[in-house]
């Protein structure tokens, strides 16, 4: 998941006059993840849905914005997408999954 930080990192750093598009598709990305895992979900559902390969962040990202290349790029959208969903994880506490700090995994 450090990939998913840096895909944070890399859409703030991102050139300005790019940011709008890189925002919408991050965005787009995001509901497409809340439609592609429904409900409630866990750290290691959307890990798993990742390592299956994020060929379809690419094509969504190309269909949304098909005149901005810089907003194609899955390291960027992508990772920053997975990061933001993350947060919604039903194990996910700040960055620590809930019940390790408890001792309970």
């Amino acid at each position: 998941m450090p990939q998913w930080n840096e895909g944070l990192r890399r859409l703030a750093r991102a050139d300005p006059r790019d940011k709008p598009v890189l925002d919408q598709v991050t965005r787009r990305l995001v509901a497409d993840l809340r439609r592609r895992l429904g409900g409630p979900f866990t750290v290691d559902e959307l890990v798993e849905l990742y390592d299956r390969g994020t060929m379809w962040c690419t094509d969504l990202a190309v269909a949304t914005a098909p005149d901005s290349p810089a907003a194609w790029e899955a390291a960027t959208v992508a990772d920053a997408a997975f990061a933001h969903y993350l947060r919604e994880a039903s194990d996910y506490a700040g960055g620590i999954r809930r019940g390790i700090e408890e001792g309970l995994e």
